[in-house]
């Protein structure tokens, strides 16, 4: 099971966080009671939602034109008993609203409540006939001519709710504890689809329009997620130990979805209806499954134990069980493996780590570490899989995973006041041995074991009171720990079995016979693979004057994959170069900028008779100025621009077909997809008098996005009963916000 660990205060987006938080008031610091206020303003907003489809994806300003603002805060601290009492209200009047509660006694214990909401919309405009976009049971009826249905718009909401608090027990001991619990409502895009398929194909070819489809069927999400963590600190001298509990529990209301379809379909450009095969449609209304019920419960122990002054010892072991046991039957499916009522899946996760630092010489520092992790799966075997009709059938597979990795490095302080650090890295992974009973779908190969091993070197260096910097090289190789395993041939039995990967050993034309795992067009997973990894940083930061100070950072890294394949990922890059600064003008205005430019890319080879090179550019601009305009007028002004092209640069596989060389030169490829946004914002708080206040903002932005995958030339993706999925290529919008705070004292 996997879980995040935001709270959805912080999961604001930073458009967000620049309306809203520029008419709102300052949150307070820790350090000092907060001051008790009350804000009340609103927002206006141009365009309708597909001008803010982008703009309002998640800060609630998409459906309408004009918003109310209401925010407060009460701060109290009791003089007698030292107890600070805090009560917060945030954006109160938008689907956006949080709400905090907090006691404390400094040093001695606190006790927070808190609630908060948040909400995606769907950026893309969804036109259809469908009923019950959402729900567990989508009716989809094909429309006469795409875009005359109503327009869908999916959405998802969570409501958080917390409680955290700690408490000193007395003497050494801590106590701390939290829970949160998080609904989340809504639907998202989701489909499903078949290719023609020997399982319903009853007559004609492949090419018979009938024989697929591709259906909206929305996600329709309803569940919850129940967080918890418990743990007592002991700490006495050197030593700092942690005992604890962290779990969570996920329900999901939802089994899963069954789509119906009435009347024809479209499976071509020209929209001409067609009707669907009659085992194809059946398929595509079986049931499909949503998120089952699970649950996860750890317990931990870490401590740290210093020696001396100058060394310590740090250790951590963690016990995990994750389960997953919905019944089948309870999720809307009648069929499964006999006496398997539910997957019964558990997987017990075991951590153990030790690490040890210490500065034997006044110069010297040195630090080892050690990491164990295994993944035991206890999940039952039984027979889920059906292929090629009920004579061929496989089960699930459950291997059980280690990994071990250790570090070593150490830092001395060379003359010239340059730090240098060596370092060295260890790790060994072996993925469980394979379920003979399973099937390695689509795979050319697989391997049980890998290793790998790298050094980094650093240079460190204060070159002078206002000048420091750092470069760093580091390389690594990964390679395999145990032969390739290849699959058994479906007339041999399923499983996997040894294979000779010396790459003299070249399969005949009936490889199934041979135990050669070189496949010039197969497909191996990258994590098995062997791979070369460098990487470089600089960085240098100079502070020249009191007023200026600028830093800049360079990285560059590669990756190169080998296996026995010329498909699939052979290659990745990444380059990143930018430059940060910060101006004082005067003792009243301060200036900010930053640039930044980055390259990333992937080269794959031989997908479908074509070679893929992908390649990411991204470019970045921002400047602010900050300042007082007079004793009463606060000024703040931020300009954003950005820019991303995304290249996807296509060549002929060597031996690929007449007809992909005809599609390649006459399409010209894959068109690129780019991506702009400029974005300015002015605010300004006018200070009526030592209590009162009035601050407004007024903002404006662009963005283009030319997403081909849903949009291309004003046409929208097509679904076989002509729902439409498009998004408006150029968005634009101006917003404007006023609010009025009083504070109380």
């Amino acid at each position: 099971m996997k879980t995040s660990q935001n709270t959805l205060r912080f999961t604001r987006t930073l458009i967000a966080l620049a309306v809203l938080g520029a008419i709102g008031h300052a949150r307070a610091q820790e350090a000092s009671p907060p001051a008790s206020s009350v804000s009340v303003g609103g927002i206006v907003v141009s365009g309708d939602s597909r001008d803010r489809a982008r703009f309002g994806l998640y800060n609630g300003l998409r459906e309408d034109s004009a918003y109310g603002i209401l925010d407060f805060l009460y701060g109290n601290r009791d003089a007698a008993s030292g107890i600070w009492t805090t009560i917060e209200g945030r954006n109160l009047f938008l689907d956006t609203r949080e709400a905090a509660f907090s006691m404390r006694k400094p040093g001695d214990w606190k006790f927070v409540a808190d609630y908060s909401e948040i909400i995606r919309n769907e950026p893309r405009t969804i036109n259809s006939a469908m009923q019950g976009a959402g729900s567990t049971t989508p009716a989809l009826t094909r429309l006469a001519t795409p875009g005359t249905g109503q327009e869908i718009n999916l959405q998802q909401q969570r409501k958080g709710f917390g409680l955290s608090g700690f408490a000193w027990l007395g003497g050494s001991f801590k106590f701390e504890a939290s829970f949160k619990t998080e609904d989340k409502e809504g639907s998202r895009i989701f489909g499903r689809g078949f290719a023609c398929s020997n399982t319903w194909v009853s007559a004609g070819s492949c090419g018979v329009s009938s024989q697929w489809a591709l259906w909206l069927t929305p996600d329709a999400i309803d569940s919850t997620i129940r967080q918890g963590e418990a743990k007592v600190s002991y700490s006495n001298g050197g030593l700092l130990v942690t005992a604890g509990y962290y779990g969570s529990i996920y329900n999901n209301s939802n089994g899963n979805i069954t789509p119906s379809y009435s009347g024809t379909a479209t499976n071509n450009p020209t929209g001409a209806s067609t009707t669907f095969d009659a085992r194809l449609l059946t398929t595509m209304q079986l049931p499909l499954a949503l998120p089952p019920d699970n649950e996860a419960h750890q317990f931990f122990l870490s401590g740290t134990y210093r020696f001396s002054p100058s060394s310590a010892l740090n250790f951590k072991y963690a016990k995990t069980r994750a389960t997953q046991n919905e019944d089948f039957s309870s999720m809307g499916f009648g069929q499964f493996p006999p006496g398997q009522s539910s997957l019964d899946g558990k997987v017990d996760t075991t951590i153990a780590q030790a690490g040890f630092t210490a500065r034997p010489l006044p110069k010297l520092t040195f630090l080892a570490n050690v990491r164990y992790e295994e993944r035991d799966n206890q999940t039952p075997i039984a027979l889920y899989n059906i292929e090629g009709g009920e004579t061929t059938r496989f089960t699930n597979g459950a291997a059980t995973s280690e990994k071990l990795a250790s570090k070593i490095e150490g830092s001395y302080l060379l003359p010239g006041n340059i730090r240098a650090t060596l370092g060295f890295d260890w790790d060994k992974v072996d993925h469980g041995e394979f379920t003979q009973t399973s099937a390695v779908a689509g795979l050319s190969g697989i391997r049980q074991k890998t290793k790998e091993q790298g050094y980094r070197v650093e240079l460190r260096r204060s070159m002078s009171d206002t000048l420091t910097g750092f470069i760093q090289y580091a390389s690594s190789d990964r390679e395999g720990d145990s032969p390739w395993l290849k699959p058994v041939s479906l007339s041999q039995g399923r499983g996997v079995r040894e294979a000779n990967d010396d790459p003299s050993c070249v399969p005949p034309p009936s490889p199934a016979f041979n135990n050669c795992i070189y496949n010039r067009t197969g497909i191996f997973p990258f994590m098995f693979e062997d791979r070369q990894r460098d990487k470089t940083k600089v960085m240098a930061t100079w502070v020249p004057t009191d007023e200026l100070s600028l830093q800049g950072y360079v990285e560059s890294g590669k990756d190169k994959f080998t296996g026995p394949s010329e498909h699939g990922l052979r290659q990745s890059e990444l380059k990143t170069f930018s430059l940060d600064g910060a101006y004082r003008l005067s003792d009243n205005w301060n200036a900010t900028g930053y640039a930044s430019w980055g390259k990333s890319g992937h080269l794959s080879g031989h997908s479908t008779g074509y070679d893929g090179d992908v390649e990411d550019k991204s470019t970045a601009l921002g400047f602010g100025l900050k300042g007082k305009a007079s004793e009463k007028l606060l000024v703040n002004a931020d300009l954003t621009y950005l820019k991303d092209d995304l290249t996807y640069k296509q060549e002929l596989d060597p031996s690929g077909s007449a007809t992909n060389a005809l599609i390649l030169a006459t399409t010209g490829g894959l068109p690129d997809v780019q991506y702009k946004l400029i974005r300015f914002q002015v605010s300004g708080t006018y200070l009526l008098d030592k209590k009162q206040s009035i601050r407004a903002v007024l903002g404006y932005e662009r963005t283009e996005f030319n997403e081909w995958t849903w949009q291309w030339q004003g046409n929208s993706f097509l679904y076989s009963d002509n729902t439409t999925v498009g998004a408006q290529e150029k968005q634009s919008v101006t917003y404007g916000g006023v609010s009025y705070t009083y504070r109380f004292k």
